[in-house]
Formats: C-alpha cells, sequence, structure tokens
C-alpha cells in the first residue's frame, strides 16, 4: 500500500485528491513530532507546513519515504541535502500562496507610506494630527525586488496599477524582463530603490544577508517590506538603519527569531515593539483563507505528476 502522512493542518482536498489516486492517507494533524518518529517507517510520503522540520532524525526513520509535501513556499524546514542523496521527491506549492504574499506586501508598503498604524493609534488615543501623518505617493516610485520567482512576480504584477518602476533583481536568473518588472543589477536596485521588497529563500548563503553594510550601501531612504523568512534579515540592522535614516519605514512579516516566549526573550524586542516605523505581522503573508485551499490544490496537482 501507497501510504501518506499528514502531519499538519492541510485542506481536505489534499486528502481527497491522494485518496482518488491510490494513496491510503492517514490525516493526523495533531501528531507529535516522536510519534511521528515511530510510525513513519510505514510511509511512502510525508505532508507537512511548518510544524517541525524534517532532519536527518526523521529521514532515518523513514526508510520507505519516496516524497515530502510542504504546504508552502519555502523548503528551509526540510533538509535537501539528505532527500537529495537518497532521491526522496520534495514538493512544494508557491504557486498556491504567491497571490497572498503578494497582496500583503502591498498592504504592508502602503500602510507604511501612509502613517495607517501610527494615525489610527493616535486617533484612538484622542490626538487628531493631520501634519504628523501625511503620508508619501507610490507613483513615480522605483520599487527594487529582489527574487523573481512566484512571489516576485506576484508583487511586481500587484503593483501594475500604481505607476511605478519596478527593478528586479535575481541572481540566479536571467533575461526575465516582463511586463511587470524589469531585470536590473544589484548595483541598479542599490542606486535608486524608494523601496526594497525581499523575495528570496532562505539559505546558506542568504541566511543574515540583510546586515548593517548592506543597508549602508544604499542611496537613497528607503521603505523596506520583508515577506520572505526572517533569518535573511538581521532586526537590530533595521532598527539601526531606521535610527541613521536609512530606513523611512518597515513591513516585516517575518522576524529572525519567531513566536513566544522566544522572541519576547531577544534583546531587540523591547525596541522593536517600541518603533512607530515598523508594522509587524506574524508571518501571514502567504496564509489566507484562500491559500489554504489552493496551496493543497497545488500538492495534489505535482503529486499527481510525480505519481
Amino acid at each position: 500500500m501507497k501510504k501518506i502522512l499528514i502531519v499538519d493542518d492541510l485542506h481536505p482536498v489534499f486528502k481527497e485528491r491522494a485518496i482518488a489516486m491510490g494513496y491510503v492517507v492517514d490525516d493526523e494533524p495533531q501528531i507529535t513530532r516522536q510519534q511521528t518518529l515511530e510510525k513513519i517507517k510505514d510511509y511512502v510520503g510525508i505532508a507537512v507546513r511548518t510544524k517541525f522540520r524534517i532532519d536527518a532524525e526523521v529521514f532515518a526513520a523513514a526508510p520507505n519515504l519516496k516524497f515530502v509535501a510542504r504546504a508552502g513556499a519555502g523548503l528551509d524546514n526540510i533538509d535537501d541535502k539528505i532527500a537529495f542523496e537518497r532521491n526522496i521527491e520534495l514538493i512544494n506549492a508557491p504557486e498556491g500562496n504567491c497571490d497572498a504574499v503578494g497582496e500583503h506586501a502591498t498592504g504592508l508598503l502602503l500602510s507604511l507610506m501612509n502613517n495607517f498604524r501610527k494615525a489610527d493609534q493616535e486617533i484612538r488615543n484622542g490626538i487628531w494630527d493631520r501634519e504628523g501623518n501625511r503620508g508619501y505617493e507610490l507613483k513615480g516610485k522605483k520599487v527594487g525586488i529582489i527574487g523573481y520567482g512566484f512571489m516576485g512576480q506576484s508583487f511586481a504584477k500587484k503593483l501594475a496599477g500604481f505607476e511605478v518602476d519596478v527593478m528586479a533583481y535575481d541572481k540566479y536568473k536571467t533575461g526575465f524582463s516582463d511586463a511587470f518588472a524589469r531585470e536590473v543589477s544589484m548595483e541598479e536596485i542599490v542606486k535608486h530603490s524608494d523601496v526594497l521588497s525581499l523575495h528570496i529563500p532562505l539559505t546558506a548563503e542568504t541566511r543574515q544577508m540583510v546586515d548593517d553594510e548592506y543597508f549602508f550601501h544604499f542611496k537613497k531612504p528607503i521603505f523596506f517590506i520583508n515577506t520572505a523568512r526572517g533569518e535573511i534579515v538581521s532586526t537590530k540592522a533595521v532598527l539601526n538603519a531606521i535610527k541613521s535614516g536609512k530606513i523611512l519605514g518597515a513591513g516585516l512579516d517575518v522576524l529572525q527569531t519567531e513566536k513566544f516566549p522566544a522572541l519576547g526573550e531577544q534583546d531587540w524586542y523591547d525596541e522593536l515593539k517600541a518603533n512607530e516605523k515598523i508594522i509587524l505581522t506574524p508571518h501571514v503573508g502567504g496564509w489566507t483563507f484562500d491559500s489554504y485551499r489552493k496551496i493543497s490544490e497545488v500538492l495534489a496537482d505535482k503529486l499527481q505528476g510525480f505519481s
């Protein structure tokens, strides 16, 4: 029997379609890591979102594993080196939540440029300050996108109606200019950007890539958006860049340390939460009611092709 173990909360459509393909599917979103280790030997596939890392210990306990289905875009919670060595297929679904990420990044940007968070809080506290909440328009601005995969492309498409100049840099792609963005060098991003948005995966190369030196090279003050992975960016560097005027405002859906109590224990957390020029969301950029279903549909499509 071909058996799949679902260890996380996936939309039922994945299970339904997998069964239609001939798989036996055990849907156990409450299962623990230890319980998974005890029973994974009987399965050819495992489906996960973010519950735990699929690492050497999990792979060692799964001699019959043929694929890992990651209900999301990034594969950084899977040891891809071991998967490659064992010829285990990795299936992800960036097509399923790219629209959610693109819209979320746009929302963060508009909120920052128009002081929505600050203005809302002030009015609720009896302060009516029009001049202190005067904003910026997007029209005519130059938006720099780092990474032009599904997420970067989605953000560029969402900006199409704002009459901005979208520049995109991708270290691993060339010749990708399209109707929504033009391919540029990193030097052009640094020199011309009014807005910088990250859409790259977390790898050994990108971990802590965005630090004090990274921001130092930008020629103009920027609005900074990160809906990719928090570990790519030094939070302290963002705070320093805001202090120095390099960053006008930051929209962070992801942080280098996430969830409580760990987040509250960071030495930069108090400064982060007190900063009015930062908007924070809890890693929900790609997690909408719509993407919940679409991700599972994409995974099922890819499982069909794999099977």
